[in-house]
């Protein structure tokens, strides 16, 4: 069975997709699982009609919001590649923590999203840990972090940290400084 390709969306249908995405992020970070349609399509300057052109339904929405935030942890993995590896390590960690940060008022949606779409959460978690795996794997090689440390070791004491409902981003930042100081190579 061939696919049907996808055709290009137009400049203005790609501007409004963006915008929905970005104020869904804000908004359910803000408001959670009580995050209104109306409002993200106000936020996004764009008719309700519009919103759901593109997003028939709340959930795909959600999982669209979450696509864009895993690409840009999993790309910023390439970004720091230019720093020094403790220096990139450090920076992509403080990535996680802020990409971390709303999760946990959209917990609800973003279950509901992994069980319509079991592999999101998988292809999300492999590209995560390949991300952190190759930051942490040059930082192993320079001497800077610890030898003894894998990527699944990192993500648990990140993510975990990260997922407490009630944790704060400032909390999380400080918090990072501890997980830093335990990680990195002793001299």
């Amino acid at each position: 069975m061939t696919e049907t390709p996808v055709r290009p969306m137009r400049a203005d249908a790609r501007r409004n997709y963006e915008a929905l995405v970005a104020a869904a992020r804000q908004v359910l970070t803000e408001r959670g699982s009580e995050a209104a349609m109306e409002e993200i399509a106000r936020r996004a300057d764009v008719g309700v009609g519009t919103l759901y052109r593109h997003f028939p339904r709340r959930i795909d929405l959600v999982e669209a919001v979450y696509r864009e935030d895993v690409d840009g942890i999993v790309a910023l993995a390439t970004d720091v590649s230019t720093l020094d590896p403790w220096d990139a390590l450090v920076a992509w960690l403080q990535g996680f923590v802020r990409y971390a940060e709303a999760k946990p008022t959209f917990l609800t949606e973003l279950h509901e999203a992994f069980e319509k779409c079991p592999d999101l959460a998988v292809s999300s978690r492999e590209r995560i840990a390949a991300a952190v795996g190759g930051v942490l794997a040059r930082a192993q090689e320079a001497g800077v972090a610890r030898a003894d440390l894998g990527p699944s070791d990192l993500m648990q004491l990140v993510g975990g940290m990260c997922m407490a409902r009630n944790a704060t981003l400032e909390q999380n930042e400080r918090l990072l400084t501890f997980v830093l100081d335990g990680i990195r190579a002793q001299g």
